[in-house]
């Protein structure tokens, strides 16, 4: 039985690398290079780029002589994973505080046309009884 590889099963630097890919839409590892902070060797991250494939985080297809890789998980799928796991650990699992956390004018401020759609959202989830 297959199942969906977790966000949560990731590395720091398989974060960095799966961040690009998705960035990207595919990437060879000369791509990943060049956008990781601090990137270590060539051949360490083709080995990460393979250990995420046998994860099932990416799959490749040849391109001439070189590998590029794409993710397996749908970019708006990983989205909702990640964003479902981080409200659970940094939020007691409470949209609530999260959204307050994100509303924070101390963090950023909201331009109105973000506040209208911010509006528009909470009122289509109140229609549809959420």
């Amino acid at each position: 039985m297959l199942t969906k590889p977790a966000a949560t099963d990731l590395s720091r630097r398989e974060r960095q690398i799966m961040d690009v890919v998705y960035r990207l839409g595919k990437a060879a590892v000369s791509d990943v290079l060049e956008r990781i902070p601090d990137p270590p060797s060539y051949s360490a991250v083709r080995a990460l780029m393979r250990i995420l494939e046998e994860k099932g985080h990416l799959r490749h297809e040849q391109d001439g002589p070189r590998y590029l890789y794409l993710p397996m998980v749908p970019r708006e799928s990983a989205r909702t994973n990640a964003l479902t796991h981080m409200v659970r650990t940094f939020f007691g699992g409470s949209t609530e505080a999260a959204v307050a956390a994100l509303l924070d004018p101390d963090n950023h401020k909201l331009s109105d046309a973000e506040l209208d759609r911010i509006s528009d959202l909470i009122e289509q989830a109140r229609v549809q009884g959420r």
